[in-house]
Order: C-alpha cells, then structure tokens, then sequence
C-alpha cells in the first residue's frame, strides 16, 4: 500500500495529461481535417463528382476501422490471454524480485495498458491500411482480361487486382503474429511463465502452448506466403537480362523450391504444436524443425537455384532461355499496347534532293514546321501579352485546326495571369479582380513573318494589340480566325492555388473583375463578371467562415468583396481537377488547350497503369518520360513501376466554367471497367459521347508514345536469338540543342510512306544502338479515332545519318559557322529548334530552324536562319526554308554549289573551309560510308564473302574519291586508307572525310 499510493497519485495526473492533450489534438489536428473534408465535399458536388468523394472517404474509413481494429483485437487477445494464464506462485530467484517492481507498476492498470498497447498498434495498422484503398477497389471489383499467363494458365486480372492485395492481406497477418508474439512473450517472462533463472522448468505449459501456437502460425503464413510467391515469381526480374518474368532457373528450380518449402512449413507447424504440447513437452524438437526450415530455405530456396543458374542456364543459355525469352518479349508488346504496331521497310537511299522539295505536291513538304513550341513559348508572352501580368506557358503546345478548308498545325496557347508580377499584389487584387486570363493565341506552325514572328492567327486583345505590319507585310491576320465564344481562362495552368471570388450582388451593380485591355490607356480596360457554372456559392456565413477556415482567410468574414451571390472557385489547375476525379490515373504531363465548338477546353490524357502484369517489362514512369522537353518542367518525383499502359480515358476542362468530362477512349481496358465499376459505373462516359469536333483535336499522347519509344528501341525485336545477341537494338539519340537530354517527339502534320493522305501525327527518330546514324522512324497517331503506329526500318547497313551527325554536318557549313560565332559574340543567345527528320523521296529530309535571342530582359526568340539537308551530301544554310530548299534542289542539278564546310570545329585534322565539296566528291563520300557500313555489318555477321565485296566496293569509293578531289583542283586529304577506316568504328560522317558508319 505504501507504494501504490503514489502510483494511483501518478495516475490521476496522468488523466488529466491526456485529457488535455486529446483536447489539443482534437483543435488542431481533426477541426482540420473535418474543415478539409467538407470543403472538399463541396468541391466534389461542384463538378458532379461526389461519389469519387465518398467512395473513396469510405473506403478508406472502412479499411482504417477494419485492420485497425482486427490487428488491436488480435494483439489485445494474446496480451490478455497472456496475462490470464500467468502462475499463481513464481519461484524465489533474483530474477523474479527484480521484476517485483514492474508488476507493482502495471498491475493496478492492466487492462488499461493492454488496451493502449493494441491500441496504439492498431491505430497504426488503421493509418497503413487507409492508405491502400485502392488496391481494395480493384481486389473487390475485378474484371478479368479474358487471357491467361503462360506459366499458371490464370486469368491476367488475377496479378492485376488480386494479387497485390492478397500480398497486403498477407503483410498485415505477418505485423499482427509478429507483434502478438512479441507481446506475449514479454508479458508471460514478467509474470514469471518464462524463466531464465531458477529450478524447474524454464516455462510453464500455458506459456508454452500460446506461445509455440504463434510460432506455429507464423510458419502456417510463412507456407502461404511461399505458395503466394510461386505466382509473384511471373513479376521477377531475369538474372542476367533486362528482362522480367520467371525464367528457366525460376521456372525448373525455384518454383519446385517454392512448393516444397511451402509443405515442409506445414510439416514444421504442426510438428511445433505437436512436440511441444502433445507429446515430448519441450522445444527441442521444434527448434529442430524450425532449423530444417531455415536449412530447407537456404539450401532448396538459395543453394540449389544458384547452382542451376550457374551450371545449366548460363553455359547455353539461349537454348535454356528462349521460351522464357519469348514470353517476356510478347507479354511486353501486349502489355504497353505495341502488338499491332506495323514495322515497314523505308530504303531511303536516294540522296539527290527531288524536285518535289519546291513544286508546291509535296504534303509533308508543305507543313514543314518552322515553329517549335518548346522555344517560342517566350515569343508570345512578349508580342501577345500587353500587360506585364499576362505570361503563356514556357512550353507551348501542338495542335491542328481546318481553316478555309485546309488543315494544318498550328502553335496554340492561352494568355494566362501570372500573379506574382501583378503590381499591386493585394488581396483583393489578387482574388477578386484579377481572376481571369484571356484568350487562345494561334499561329500556323509552317509559318513565319516580319523579320522572324509568328503569324498570330487568333487570340487578340484588340486591334491595338495586333503586331504592326513591316514593310507592308502582314504581321497578323486581320480577323480572329478561331472565334471562341468564351475567351476568359479562369481554369489554367498558371493558377496554381490561387482561388477567384466571383459574382455580383444585382444584375446593375458594376462588374469588378479586370477582363482585358482594350487600348494603350488604362482607363480603357473592359471589365467584366463571371457568369458561369463554376465554383462554390459562398452566400452565407457559416460557409465564409469554412472558407475562411480552409485558404486560413480572415478576409473571407471581413472584407466587402462578398455578397449574396458570390462563387468561390478554387482547384483550378485542369491537371489537379482531373487528377482530384479520377485519382486512379497516372495523367499526361502536357495537357493542351483546344477551341471545340467555340469553347476552350483543357484536353489532358489519361493512362490506367499496373505494375503487376506478368512476364511484361517494368520501368520506372518518371523517367522514361524524361527527355530535353521535360527537363526544365517536371521535378523529381518518387519512382512509379509500371509494367501496363492504357491511353484509356480522355479527360476535358473547360476554362470558363471548370466542367470536367471523362471518356472512356478504351473501353476494351479491364483495368478502366473496374475503377468504373468501383465508383458506381457511371464515373467515365462512354466513347460514343465523344463529340466529332472533340475527336478532331484528341491527339497520340506524348507521354505514352515516349514510353513506347523507349521499349520499341528494343522490343522490335521479336525474336529469342535477336533479342539475346542485342545487335539491333536502338536508342534515343540525345537532343542536338541539350546533349544532356534525349531528343524529344514532335507533333506535325505529314504524309509518310504508306500513308494514304496527309495525317497529324507524332513522329521521333532513333538511331542504332552506340551509333549515330539513322535506323528507324517512329509515328504514331488516330486513323478513324483509332491509334496506329508505324516504324519506317532503314536498312540495317545503311549510312543515313541521325539527328546529332546531320546537325554537325549542317553547322560546320562554313557560312554558318561564321555567322553562328558572329551571333555569339555580337550579345546574342542562339537557340537551336526541333531537328525534324522527314522521310521524302525515297531519301531523308532534315531541317533545323535557328532562333536569335538578345540578352537583354524583353528580347524574345526570333526565327532567324535554316539549316537543311538531303541525305549525306546536300545541305544548305539559309534565311528561309523555301530558299534553302530551292539551294538543295540547284545543287543537284549544278546550278548551285554544294556549299563548303568547316569541320575543324569537330576535331577533323587536315580539313579546312577550302576543301573543295563539288557533287562527285559528295557523291564519292556517300559511297565511302555505305561501304564501311557494310564492313561493318559483315564483320559482326562472320560473312567473309561479304566482307570481300565491302572491302573492295570502298577501294573503288576511296578511288573515286580521289579523282574527284584531283578534279576540283585540290589534294586528296591523307589517311583514308580502307583498314584505317574500316576499324575506327565512328559514326557516319557528313564531311568530306570519310568514317564509318
């Protein structure tokens, strides 16, 4: 009693303590919360989707209740039953009065710690649960894919929904054992049911049997466990491939080794109960079955695999491998959509310009883009912004539109409001009055004018804010040629979290909201009020002081800005709208605004995503999305394994009223149909809702075909022995303006081979692996609003050069190099645009544009110069793309030099400016690359015949190079022997002095 007197003090304190403390938290912690969710709630009603709301609130109360309560049930039982089942009598020991004052301390309270405990572990199991809701949707709405894996024979949708959640399931049991275990044993060694001292038996039979009964069932989830892996081994990693699925060791070896650890953990179970409770009464033979368990894990789950690896697979493992191989190979093409692609044969050999590069036939010639959206973003902000506070994109964006009858690409943005350059940022200013961007700038894309700009085609403030015209040309259109009933942007993606409060009290009072400038006086500015569909009605005062609560505004309950029709809105970034919708997606990084049927609508694409498809490779999403375009926009973000990819929703935003549509593109897509399903079956419109003037503008999302670039580089290989060898597999070549950085699609409208007419579509070029020169063209895009993708195949021995040799080739051109150093030293930034490779002709067109920018703080971009190519040999340097093409063309025939070059700037020793590049020594160079490309070939194949014809076809190219030089009066240039050439292994070269390819 002396002693409890104290405690029972202590304790009251204590109550006290938590008392208060529950009361803090409670403040700041769930007033917020609950302030969040209602806030959201009104958001969710707001755009017509409140069941995302409560179905995922739900869901994630019902999984924090559930595990949270099941894994504090399951601990407080074993505590209890621990506690209950302590000896009446301990022993004297010393160990036992040492512990005397631990009991003194707990028991009073026992129950209370026992709830406490399981209490605090059950919260936290709660909090982990909630957090995977989703893999609880998908578990319990599955759809199955109608195919089955090779291994199993079990429906796909099995490792798609179930099985990670099975794999959870599985995780939570594993915590709950653990921790029960854990407990138990420390309250049956403080209550004396296990001694480490004194005489007699080291445990009583009640602690023996509860805790050799959680052992038991530890190994019982050990089995599961083992048996659950043999199906996850269809999601490993091949040991000595890029590839992923189970291969020939975890198919013959570890998938037995599996099975068998699975029953001898079953074996290793019963036998813990059996030996220790039913007959011999003591551990030993169950820590002898627990050691042939760890034996069995090491030697059949580790030993045995490794030696199978090492021993059988490795010394031949094609023939080992190739159905494994196989597997991987196709499950891949149907994971991320790339069985259909078509792979046609592109010779591409002619290397004369033809003249259909000037006769005006040409449709890929004809919407050549000059503009490049990534670079001119600056352009528009200084020519289109009137006001310092408007600001386009950095990037802007790609889009086709039908004006008198002809369809082309146009360079498209919105005038968005920057609010930190607004100059007088307060409050009011930043919330009520400046609410709204306005207007969707275009510019045909093939097109440029007045010493450089854009051809603004839409968009316009007023007349005042039209470029003037030069010298008589036309620096803009005179009408809004793509009228918009609403121009105002109050949804954007230069919001961010800044909210607008719109509405007026009665129809006469006047508009507050700055709407546009109408001429150069400020008192010109046209003002205007929000009347549309958009935002939350903040008409009374218990919703001003939620709101108030929520942005942390007193404003909101003290300023006169509000009356009784006031709308906040607030979520107005079109990505995290959609995002906040359909929070199952994985979204395009580039949404784009369209003009559809007057109105303009942010398009976002949306991918349904897995990361459990068996056998199909895994990439990390933030990554593979990466390349010269994106370095500068998107930040770093945790790793996304992916392993299935589905453009299988197409999401709208409508920048006036903030509308938000989902349709179902692909509505073959099980993945789609079950987060369909999940929310009720009406959350996605189905396809047919698409609008016709809607599908005109829905374009191949660039992030996906990234991605399928990516893969295509080597799974257009659709063999077991190609694939192994890796001899043809391609890159990405690096950006020739940010060698840093991958070089990114582009988006233009063009008639490729095989097509049938001009099409919009997204191209890129990719080279061989470790090589620069050309190997395949890429393009994707929707025929009949469905996708296709096409890959033109050059040869394999070809000397068409890529995109970073074709740009050193063009700016060695010795006019350009001196201008580009001129540039450079006269204060000016040269900015190099997208290298476009274009298959024309039988042959390779490229072109470069080069923009000027001054530094100087207003200066903007400007097309000033081309660079153009045709194959190996022509190439020019000029002030427009007509001119540079029409250069080409009089090259061929001799009416124009082929102009010369300076390839010291590359490190070429014995070349200069003066090295004579008449159309024989091109023609003469040209041969010399084919034929050490096809030196090249025969050595990696072992063709010897070959080999011999290769060897002597550039003898006669080195011959005829020679005789042309002598010709135009020069000297050959020294070391173009053939084996010196044949072994230097470079890339193909554009100068004069040959290199292999």
């Amino acid at each position: 009693m002396v002693m409890r007197n104290p405690m029972t003090r202590v304790s009251r304190r204590g109550r006290v303590t938590i008392a208060v403390l529950v009361v803090v938290f409670l403040l700041f912690t769930l007033f917020d919360r609950v302030v969040g969710a209602w806030a959201d709630y009104l958001w969710f009603s707001e755009v017509k989707y409140p069941q995302v709301f409560t179905g995922v609130l739900t869901t994630r109360i019902w999984m924090f209740l559930i595990f949270g309560v099941a894994v504090g049930l399951v601990i407080a039982s074993n505590l209890y039953l621990a506690y209950r089942t302590r000896p009446l009598l301990r022993p004297h020991s010393a160990e036992q009065h040492a512990l005397d004052r631990y009991r003194l301390f707990l028991l009073p309270h026992m129950t209370g710690w026992i709830i406490l405990v399981a209490g605090l572990i059950g919260l936290f199991s709660g909090l982990s649960a909630q957090g995977h809701w989703q893999e609880w949707m998908l578990f319990s709405n599955s759809t199955p894919f109608g195919q089955t894996d090779p291994q199993f024979h079990v429906d796909l949708s099995f490792y798609v929904f179930e099985y990670p959640f099975w794999r959870y399931l599985l995780g939570v049991a594993f915590t709950a054992v653990v921790f029960s275990l854990i407990g138990a044993l420390a309250l049956h060694y403080l209550f004396g049911g296990v001694r480490l001292q004194g005489a007699g038996e080291r445990m009583t039979a009640a602690a023996r049997a509860h805790l050799t009964s959680l052992v038991a069932v530890f190994v019982l989830l050990k089995a599961a466990a083992y048996f659950l892996d043999r199906r996850g081994l269809l999601l490993d990693k091949f040991p000595t491939q890029e590839l992923y699925g189970a291969g020939y060791t975890n198919v013959n070896a570890l998938l037995p080794a599996k099975e068998i650890l699975a029953w001898i953990s079953i074996v290793v179970a019963i036998a813990i109960l059996v030996f220790s409770n039913a007959f011999m009464r003591n551990l030993v033979w169950p820590g002898m079955a627990l050691g042939l368990l760890a034996l069995s894990a090491v030697a059949v789950g580790g030993i045995y695999p490794a030696a199978v690896q090492s021993f059988t697979v490795k010394p031949s493992q094609l023939q080992k491998e190739s159905l494994y191989f196989q597997r991987a190979i196709d499950a891949t093409r149907e994971a991320y959509g790339l069985r259909d692609v078509k792979i046609q044969p592109y010779a591409g050999d002619n290397t004369n310009p033809p003249s259909s590069l000037v006769d005006g036939k040409d449709a890929t010639v004809n919407n050549i883009r000059l503009l490049d959206p990534a670079v001119v973003g600056d352009t528009y902000t200084q020519q289109q912004q009137v006001r310092g506070f408007y600001e386009f994109n950095p990037k802007l964006d790609i889009d086709r539109y039908t004006i008198n009858g002809k369809t082309q690409d146009y360079v498209v943005g919105v005038r968005e409001i920057r609010y930190d350059q607004l100059q007088q940022n307060n409050w009011q200013n930043r919330h009520s009055v400046y609410t709204h961007g306005y207007g969707f700038v275009a510019a045909p894309a093939n097109q440029v004018v007045c010493s450089g700009q854009p051809f603004y085609v839409s968009g316009f403030l007023s007349e005042a804010s039209k470029p003037d015209n030069k010298a008589g040309e036309r620096c803009s259109s005179d009408v809004d040629e793509i009228p918009v009933q609403r121009p105002q942007i109050y949804y954007g993606e230069q919001t961010g979290d800044v909210y607008a409060i719109v509405g007026k009290s009665k129809p006469g009072d006047r508009n507050a909201e700055f709407d546009r400038p109408t001429g150069g006086n400020g008192n010109e500015d046209q003002y205007s009020t929000y009347d549309g569909s958009g935002g939350v009605a903040v008409n009374n005062f218990w919703r001003r002081l939620l709101y108030a609560a929520y942005f942390r505004e007193t404003n909101f309950l003290l300023s006169g800005v509000l009356n009784d029709q006031s709308k906040v809105l607030y979520v107005r970034d079109p990505e995290t709208r959609v995002r906040n919708v359909a929070p199952f997606l994985t979204l395009d990084s580039d949404p784009y605004p369209a003009v559809v049927d007057g109105k303009i609508l942010w398009i976002i694409d949306g991918y349904t995503t897995s990361a459990t498809y068996p056998y199909a490779q895994k990439l990390d999403w933030n990554t593979a999305i990466q390349d010269s375009s994106t370095a500068g926009r998107v930040f770093p973000e945790p790793r996304q394994d992916v392993n299935y990819l589905r453009n299988s929703v197409k999401a709208t935003v409508d920048a006036y009223t903030g509308e938000v549509n989902l349709y179902a593109f692909d509505e073959s897509d099980p993945v789609l149909k079950t987060w369909n399903k999940a929310f009720g079956g009406k959350l996605v419109k189905p396809r047919s809702a698409i609008s016709q003037s809607l599908m005109d503008h829905l374009r191949y999302p660039e992030d996906q075909f990234k991605v399928q670039r990516d893969l295509l580089s080597r799974f257009h290989v659709t063999t077991p022995e190609g694939f192994f060898s890796g001899q043809d597999f391609w890159e990405v070549p690096k950006d020739p303006a940010n060698s840093t950085a991958d070089q990114p699609p582009y988006y233009l409208v063009a008639q490729l081979p095989g097509q049938e007419s001009a099409r919009f579509q997204l191209t890129a070029a990719v080279a061989p692996r470790k090589r620069g020169n050309l190997a395949a063209l890429m393009s994707a895009s929707y025929v009949d609003g469905k996708p296709t993708f096409t890959v033109l195949e050059l040869p394999a021995n070809t000397a068409t050069p890529g995109p970073n040799q074709i740009h050193s080739g063009m700016t060695s051109i010795a006019d350009a190099r001196r201008d580009l150093t001129q540039f450079a030293s006269q204060n000016s930034d040269v900015i190099y645009g997208n290298l476009l490779s274009l298959p024309v002709g039988n042959g390779m067109l490229y072109v470069e544009p080069i923009y000027l920018r001054t530094k100087n703080d207003k200066a903007f971009p400007q097309l000033q110069k081309v660079l153009v190519a045709y194959g190996t040999t022509y190439k020019a340097y000029a002030d427009s793309l007509e001119s540079g093409l029409e250069q080409l063309v009089k090259q061929v025939t001799g009416q124009a030099p082929v102009p010369p070059t300076d390839n010291n700037q590359n490190g070429d020793p014995g070349q200069t400016g003066n090295q004579p590049s008449t159309p024989q020594v091109q023609e003469a160079i040209a041969a010399m690359n084919k034929a050490i490309a096809d030196l090249k070939a025969a050595q990696q194949s072992g063709d010897f015949d070959a080999y011999g014809k290769a060897l002597k076809a550039l003898q006669d190219a080195i011959g005829r190079y020679e005789d042309a030089v002598k010709a135009a009066g020069a000297t050959p240039t020294a070391g173009a022997s053939p084996s010196a050439t044949a072994s230097a292994g470079a890339s193909p070269s554009v100068s004069p002095q040959p290199s292999s390819g």
